[in-house]
């Protein structure tokens, strides 16, 4: 690389590699120093908080990390997954407890009628007041809102993109004034429009049956028994 091309002001020095900035956060109500730039779900395993294995994928689509935080000097409550949001000097956060939302129980292939099914199921689905809570709460971005009433419209092929980018946080549930699950109403919006009006791939129902018949046993039974170690490196070695 040319001397002159070497922009000076983008290099890290060797003390801030090896001795990183740090910032005061505040998790679950107790004050802790973290390197800057991390994630929130970072911050808690370098504070020796309990790392639990299989909570928070590290990369925004797992559900399992939804977190509300508070910044420095916004007084506003936001919500986002742990795994990519980085921490703020000054900030407080903490893990949103499991909320206790109704979920519906049904064979969605023994449904007669699923646009009408939904108010057997969710009959809260029709109450929504509009106040957008949900959309706000949700940290995929997702307009909620709009899909809940598209789904109480009967328009499950629009639930089923607009709910496309949800992880199931549950976020949006403990909002809601009218006590409705927009993501257990999305779901199902979403599996009814799978499993009666869209369009199956070519070669689903081969592979669905080869499942059920029981022809790859043995390749799950050999991937559970693996270590870490093996795992990654059998997953290196498949050609992408």
């Amino acid at each position: 690389m040319a001397t002159e091309s070497f922009d000076k002001d983008a290099t890290v020095s060797r003390e801030d590699a090896l001795h990183p900035p740090m910032v005061t956060v505040e998790i679950s109500g107790k004050p802790f120093q973290v390197p800057a730039g991390v994630t929130l779900m970072k911050a808690l395993w370098y504070t020796g908080h309990e790392v639990t294995r299989g909570a928070g994928c590290l990369g925004g689509f797992c559900g399992a990390c939804a977190t509300y935080y508070r910044t420095k000097d916004d007084p506003k409550v936001k919500t986002c997954l742990a795994c990519s949001h980085a921490v703020e000097d000054g900030m407080s956060f903490s893990f949103a407890p499991p909320f206790p939302a109704r979920k519906a129980t049904y064979d969605v292939t023994q449904v007669a009628d699923p646009k009408q099914a939904l108010f057997d199921l969710y009959p809260e689905a029709p109450l929504c007041r509009n106040c957008n809570a949900c959309t706000e709460a949700c940290p995929q971005n997702i307009d909620v809102r709009e899909g809940v009433w598209k789904a109480v419209f009967g328009d499950f092929k629009a639930v089923s993109e607009t709910f496309m980018d949800c992880v199931m946080c549950g976020l949006c549930a403990p909002v809601c004034i009218a006590d409705i699950a927009p993501n257990f109403v999305g779901v199902y919006a979403s599996r009814a429009y799978g499993a009666r009006e869209m369009e199956k791939p070519l070669g689903l129902s081969e592979r669905i049956q080869a499942i059920e018949e029981g022809r790859y046993n043995d390749d799950w039974e050999r991937i559970l028994k693996m270590t870490d170690e093996e795992l990654q490196r059998t997953s290196a070695a498949i050609p992408s």
